[in-house]
């Protein structure tokens, strides 16, 4: 009976075989079918290899065939580099696709700008399919930017590995050198506008030298890159109203365009002095900028008109710092948009806080302020440790986001916890008794809140796009103190607030109905 079986199986393989076709290939008479006819590589740095991208090619007909000739129209001389079922190269012969069946090409290119003759900047080729008569072919283009590129320098071992160029950061216990990839600045340095910088590691700032970047400069950093401003140094960034400077990843395609974590942070160490930042965009890191300060210090960043976006962990993380902000938006981080902790001084006026984060669960609020410091010790114990909080003042602010809720103030007694809150929009929505007794959160209490509004509406454009710009329903429209803004007359859209303000970085506009 076995053996019966084992011969049924046989001739069912045999017979299912005489029924396929795709056994045997015809050549292709160029009925191809493609997923797209351009292929588009987005921007590609100068002298950069570009991520890959990829298309499908179908076979749609009933035969196997084979493809006597794949290859780039520029030949081997083109800036751009294929993967044919698992192949590299240029040029691919007698390529199989299963009847009814597709093949991927990967697709990727490392242009030298001052090759590229097009005077719209793309560098273009073609995927040519070659069937005897018959070509077809998907076109390729990538727009190239040429850029100043940035990264630490490398020095090859005798067994082939690297040592990479570092900043360091301080010591062990041990005495050994903690630091990162990166590269220390010369001196006092202008960042410009002219070209794109494409930054690779850590862009270091050192003791006693300032980096100023120009109105309109664009910086795009690799993933494990940022700026470390060290001791008694400073950060100028000079943004113009519609002329803002960028701090973004370098994975440029549509599908990154909002996706956190890409690259490091602005990191202001302790110590370091005049720090500025106006008119810009910060998106997609780690922390967009973390202020590391000392007790009673002079103010260690004044941040106005900034727009701080898709931040894996904090927008901005202050540690016993001293910052003034105002006119900003920052959504959507990870845990907290605004981190005071540790103490130290804090202003903010005319601010949309707004946590929206959709990418994990996240366990802070969008605004949280504390005193202290937890650490532990050699014995694995827990350490607090105290710091005075001389004020977290936040006025005209709307603090908000999608848990119930978004600011929490936490205090260890034992240290000053100075604060006020004043015309601002917050989203306290809880029945947790403890919370509620707590006199930290008495909105009663005039010493500590003025004319603040729970749990309303501000009814923002598109928090899923970043849009934070408050409609004509919201209810932030002419609650903001007016004396403070006078003090910043302009919203962030450099629209006049002198008369009837309304609450955080905008005035109200009238949505168009789509």
């Amino acid at each position: 009976m076995r053996i019966l079986y084992s011969l049924f199986i046989i001739i069912t393989i045999i017979f299912l075989s005489s029924c396929r076709k795709d056994f045997g290939t015809i050549e292709s008479s160029g009925q191809l079918d493609f997923s797209v006819d351009t292929l588009l590589l987005n921007r590609v740095f100068d002298d950069i290899s570009s991520s890959t991208q990829s298309f499908k090619v179908y076979n749609k007909s009933d035969d196997a065939i084979s493809i006597p000739n794949i290859a780039l129209g520029r030949g081997n001389n083109s800036f751009y580099r294929l993967n044919v079922d698992g192949i590299p190269g240029k040029s691919f012969q007698d390529i199989e696709i299963l009847a009814n069946d597709s093949i991927y090409i990967f697709v990727e290119a490392t242009v030298d700008f001052t090759k590229v003759t097009d005077k719209d900047f793309f560098y273009r080729d073609s995927v040519v399919f070659h069937s005897g008569a018959n070509e077809q072919d998907v076109k390729l283009e990538a727009l190239v930017l040429d850029v100043n590129l940035i990264r630490p320098d490398r020095t090859q071992q005798s067994d082939g590995s690297f040592v990479y160029e570092a900043i360091v950061l301080g010591e062990t216990s041990e005495g050994e050198k903690i630091g990162v990839r990166g590269t220390m600045l010369d001196g006092n340095t202008t960042f410009t506008n002219d070209k794109p910088y494409l930054i690779y590691g850590y862009v270091g700032v050192p003791e006693n030298a300032t980096l100023t970047i120009n109105a309109g400069a664009k910086l795009y950093f690799h993933e494990n890159s940022g700026i470390i401003v060290e001791k008694n140094a400073s950060l100028k960034v000079e943004g113009e109203f519609e002329n803002e400077v960028l701090f973004e990843d370098d994975r440029l395609e549509p599908e990154f365009e909002d996706v956190a974590g890409q690259w490091g942070l602005i990191w202001l160490r302790e110590g370091s002095k005049n720090n500025s930042i106006n008119y810009a965009t910060i998106k997609n890191n780690f922390i967009g900028v973390l202020v590391d300060g000392i007790e009673n210090n002079e103010t260690n960043l004044r941040i106005k008109n900034t727009q701080i976006y898709n931040t894996s962990n904090y927008g901005i993380l202050g540690r016993e710092a001293s910052i003034l902000g105002e006119n900003l938006v920052i959504a959507n981080s990870g845990q907290s948009t605004l981190a005071c902790t540790e103490g130290g001084s804090y202003e903010f006026m005319h601010c949309t806080f707004a946590n929206y984060w959709n990418s994990g669960f996240r366990q802070l609020p969008s605004v949280l302020v504390n005193n202290f410091f937890t650490f532990k010790d050699e014995n694995n114990n827990d350490v607090v440790e105290l710091h005075n909080l001389n004020t977290a003042s936040f006025t005209n602010c709307i603090i908000d986001g999608n848990q119930s809720l978004e600011f929490v103030l936490d205090k260890v007694e034992g240290a000053a916890f100075n604060f006020n809150v004043k015309n601002c929009m917050l989203k306290f929505d809880t029945t947790n008794k403890e919370i509620l007794e707590n006199p930290l959160f008495d909105f009663e209490n005039t010493s500590l809140y003025q004319n603040v509004i729970l749990n309303a509406a501000p009814n923002f454009k598109d928090t899923k796009e970043n849009e934070f710009i408050i409609g004509q329903d919201s209810e932030a429209i002419n609650k903001a103190d007016v004396n403070t803004a006078q003090q910043v007359p302009f919203d962030l859209l450099n629209i006049s607030r002198t008369v009837s303000p309304d609450i955080g970085a905008y005035q109200h506009v009238i949505f168009e109905e789509e």
